[in-house]
C-alpha cells in the first residue's frame, strides 16, 4: 500500500487511503440519497400507487409512510446478515453487494407501474423495493463503517469515521435539492405521472459510479482471506452476541441517546416548529438544509479532535449536553428565522461530538472476527426502536396537547446514554484494533 503522500490528498493522507474514503463514502451518498428521495417524493406518489379509501386523500400517503416504516425496520436484519457476510467473506464484498442492493431498489421504484395500470401488483412491487432498500442500509452501515475504520492510518480512526456522516449528509442533501428543483420546474400533473420517477432513476445510475468505485478498493479484513483460505473457522451468525455480549448491550446504551438526538436535529426540528410555533413551512425546510451544511462541515474537525482528546471526553461533552439542553433551548423557539437556525446549531455542535465518532467508537469494540456484525446489528436495532419512532412521538405527543413532554424525553434518553459513557465505556484511541 503506498505511503507517501500527493498533493492531490489531504495531508497526511496517502493517495490509497483516499481511495479508500471515496470508496466507502460515495456508497453512502448513494444509500442515503435514495433512502431520503422516497420521504421527499411521497406526497407525489402516493395517490399513483395506493387507491383512496372512502374518498379520503390522506389514505395513500399514510400507507406509503407506512411503507417507509417498513423498511425501516429491515435495517436491524440487514445489520445482522450483510455484517455477518461481511465478516466471512470481507468487508469490499459486502460493500459491493450493499450497493448493488440500493440501485437495484431504487430502479424497482422508478418502474414501479401505478395501481390503476397494475392493481395491486403495484403497492407490492413499491413495498419490496422499498424493504430491499431498508436492507441495504441496515448492511451498509455495518460493512462501510468497519471499511472506514480499518481503513484509518494510525491516530486517524476518528476522522476516518467521521466521513459515515459527511456522506449521509450529502445524500440528504442531494435528494432534497434534487426534489426542490423537479418541484418548482414540473407543475403538478407532471411530477405526479412521471416526475417522482427522476430521482429513483438518478439513484440507480449513481450506483453504478458507486460500484466502480468500490471496485477499486483495497480489502481492510485480513480474517477474511484466512477465513477463505480455510486457515480459521467461518464465524457464525450470532458469534458476537455468544461471545461479546456485553460489548453488544454496550453499543446500544452508546446509540441511544445519539440516534434519537440526529433524527430530532436534522430531521424532525423543521416540523416540531412548525407544529408548536406556526413556523412557515418553506422557511423551515430552508434553516434545515442550512443547519445540515453546518453539520456537515462540523464532522471531520470534530473527528480529528477525537484523536486528540479521545473517544470518551467527545461522548460525555453530548450526553451531557442533550441531558440538560433540550427542555430550554425547545423551549426558546419561537417563529423567528433566527431563532430556529440558532436552536439548530447550537444543537448540532454537541451532536457532532456522538456522530462524528460513533462509528469509530463501536468499531473499535469488537476484534476483526466479528466487528461488522457486532457493530451493525445492534446499532440498527436502537436506530429503528429509537431514532426512526422520534419523530412519530413529537407528533403523538403534540396531537395529545402535552408536546412540551418531547424534550423531557430526549433528555431522560441523554441521561441513560451518558452514565454509560462515564461508567461503563473505556477510552478506545490509543488502542490498536484487534
Amino acid at each position: 500500500m503506498a505511503t507517501t503522500p500527493v498533493t492531490s490528498a489531504p495531508i497526511g493522507i496517502p493517495r490509497s487511503r483516499v481511495r479508500q474514503l471515496l470508496a466507502a463514502s460515495v456508497g453512502n451518498v448513494v444509500e442515503w440519497f435514495d433512502w431520503y428521495t422516497y420521504s421527499f417524493l411521497t406526497v407525489y406518489f402516493a395517490d399513483q400507487i395506493f387507491p383512496k379509501s372512502g374518498g379520503s386523500s390522506l389514505v395513500p400517503v399514510l400507507s406509503a409512510f407506512a411503507v417507509f416504516a417498513v423498511g425501516f425496520f429491515m435495517r436491524p436484519l440487514g445489520g445482522l446478515l450483510v455484517g455477518a457476510f461481511a465478516d466471512r467473506f470481507g468487508r469490499k464484498a459486502a460493500m459491493t453487494f450493499t450497493i448493488i442492493l440500493m440501485g437495484g431498489g431504487s430502479l424497482l421504484l422508478a418502474i414501479t407501474p401505478t395501481y390503476e395500470a397494475a392493481g395491486v401488483i403495484a403497492p407490492i412491487i413499491l413495498t419490496a423495493a422499498r424493504l430491499i432498500q431498508g436492507l441495504s442500509v441496515g448492511g451498509e452501515f455495518a460493512a462501510a463503517t468497519t471499511f472506514l475504520v480499518e481503513s484509518a492510518p494510525p491516530g486517524r480512526r476518528g476522522l476516518f469515521s467521521s466521513f459515515q456522516y459527511v456522506s449521509t449528509t450529502i445524500g440528504q442533501l442531494l435528494a432534497s435539492g434534487l426534489a426542490a428543483v423537479l418541484a418548482s420546474s414540473l407543475d403538478e400533473a407532471d411530477m405526479g405521472s412521471y416526475g417522482w420517477r427522476i430521482p429513483f432513476v438518478v439513484g440507480a445510475v449513481i450506483s453504478l459510479v458507486g460500484l466502480w468505485i468500490r471496485k477499486g478498493a483495497e480489502e481492510t479484513s485480513s480474517v477474511a482471506k484466512d477465513i477463505q483460505e480455510g486457515k480459521v473457522e467461518r464465524p457464525r451468525m450470532w458469534e458476537f452476541l455468544l461471545h461479546y455480549p456485553t460489548k453488544a448491550a454496550l453499543i446500544v446504551g452508546i446509540t441511544l441517546a445519539g440516534t434519537v438526538a440526529y433524527y430530532t436535529w436534522t430531521t424532525f426540528l423543521p416540523t416540531y416548529a412548525q407544529q408548536n410555533v406556526n413556523f412557515d413551512k418553506a422557511t423551515s425546510l430552508l434553516v434545515g438544509t442550512i443547519s445540515l451544511v453546518f453539520f456537515m462541515v462540523l464532522q471531520p474537525l470534530l473527528g480529528m479532535l477525537s484523536d486528540r482528546v479521545g473517544r470518551k471526553p467527545m461522548l460525555i461533552a453530548f450526553g451531557v449536553a442533550f441531558t440538560l439542553l433540550p427542555v430550554p433551548l425547545l423551549g426558546l423557539l419561537t417563529n423567528s428565522f433566527a431563532s430556529l437556525l440558532l436552536i439548530q446549531c447550537v444543537g448540532m455542535v454537541f451532536l457532532g461530538c456522538f456522530t462524528s465518532i460513533s462509528a469509530a467508537v463501536n468499531s473499535e469494540l469488537f476484534p476483526t472476527r466479528v466487528r461488522a456484525s457486532g457493530a451493525g446489528f445492534p446499532y440498527s436495532l436502537t436506530v429503528a426502536i429509537f431514532g426512526g419512532t422520534a419523530p412519530l412521538i413529537g407528533t403523538w405527543l403534540k396531537e395529545d396537547g402535552v408536546s412540551h413532554l418531547f424534550p423531557w424525553y430526549m433528555s431522560a434518553l441523554a441521561l441513560i446514554s451518558t452514565l454509560v459513557y462515564v461508567f461503563a465505556l473505556r477510552e478506545t484511541k490509543d488502542e490498536p484494533l484487534r
